[in-house]
């Protein structure tokens, strides 16, 4: 029987510790104001700004348990010299270190976290960390870009271009032995991913796709089938073993960049506002996302105010749909509709 997001509400009780934390209505919102995973700066104000467009209060509005834990404080390397051709390595490594072990004290406490970058080399330290305590999570990965290149295959030697390789067990000997990385070890299986939105993927990313044999939705796959396939055919690829716990790592460059304009890498043809918020609508009403990434606004590439201010919007609004906020509306539960024979009696008295 085909998974259905849409309709499914698992028991969390059934799951054990690591699930329990969304239906908790907790949450634990973690900055991660780093930018040495690419060349451009800017980055690094993304958590700064995601605030300020009102995410805690949204989430607030939500009836969350709202813990904002501030932002992590990155050690700056005076001296960080090219490994291969893999630029900041030690840098980029141990940031994504700390952020790995807050990432895991935040799920094992019961949060759902919510990880603000950031550029995207970042996600090697929140998918890591979550998944200490989830090791059996899956991750939906939306994204202009596949982020898998190898410090071989990789045209420039941004590590936010390569993450997802990191992380990947079918990959082990395809990675040397970085400076910065002694501590990271392979966690996730190739047939746990799955990607939505690409539409700039290098040549040696194609090759690890198809070798691999990973799942991913182009937007000309969007474009063919339909957000509410795709979504579907996610979640049977991903839940079709057992239901697991979803590590959400959202890019905001999937959007087209009419939407998000203040990013590092922008491609044009990306998700209108309805793809993306039916994406992570869909994700929400699973019940079982455990942890999310929102990485890559970049305030300083904004052309102005009005450029930024919608980006961060956007941020806010892709982190609250995930989160449960709805595009009818939220409301206030009431037994029961007014009679207007009620108002005619008060009107006599």
């Amino acid at each position: 029987m085909a998974f259905r997001g849409h309709v499914h509400r698992f028991l969390r009780t059934q799951l054990g510790h690591c699930r329990t934390q969304s239906r908790a209505q907790s949450v634990a919102v973690l900055g991660a104001p780093f930018s040495r995973g690419q060349k451009r700066g800017g980055v690094e104000h993304g958590p700064k700004v995601i605030r300020e467009a009102g995410l805690i209060e949204r989430l607030s509005g939500l009836d969350y348990s709202v813990h904002d834990f501030g932002d992590l404080s990155f050690q700056h390397l005076e001296k960080d010299e090219p490994y291969m051709d893999v630029k900041f390595p030690r840098s980029v490594g141990a940031a994504n270190k700390m952020l790995s072990g807050a990432a895991s004290r935040a799920v094992g406490a019961g949060h759902t976290l919510v990880m603000l970058g950031g550029d995207h080399s970042l996600a090697i330290g929140s998918v890591s960390g979550h998944a200490q305590q989830c090791p059996d999570l899956c991750l939906i990965w939306v994204d202009a870009h596949a982020d898998i290149n190898t410090p071989m295959t990789s045209p420039s030697g941004n590590l936010h271009g390569q993450p997802v390789s990191f992380m990947l067990k079918e990959l082990t000997d395809k990675i040397p032995a970085i400076p910065g990385f002694s501590w990271m070890k392979p966690f996730l299986s190739s047939r746990d991913l799955v990607y939505i939105g690409l539409r700039d993927v290098d040549p040696g990313e194609r090759n690890i796709l198809k070798d691999l044999g990973i799942q991913y939705f182009t937007m000309r796959d969007i474009d063919r089938m339909g957000i509410q396939r795709v979504m579907e055919m996610t979640f049977d690829h991903l839940m079709a073993r057992k239901q697991r716990p979803i590590h959400l790592s959202f890019d905001i460059d999937a959007f087209d960049p009419s939407l998000a304009p203040a990013t590092g890498t922008p491609v044009n043809g990306g998700l209108t506002y309805r793809e993306g918020m039916y994406i992570t609508e869909e994700i929400h009403n699973t019940g079982l996302l455990s942890a999310m990434d929102l990485v890559e606004v970049n305030p300083v590439l904004g052309a102005n105010r009005e450029a930024v201010e919608a980006t961060a919007s956007l941020a806010v609004n892709v982190i609250a749909s995930s989160l449960g906020q709805t595009r009818e509306g939220a409301h206030v539960s009431i037994d029961e509709i007014p009679s207007a024979k009620d108002d005619t009696e008060q009107l006599r008295l």
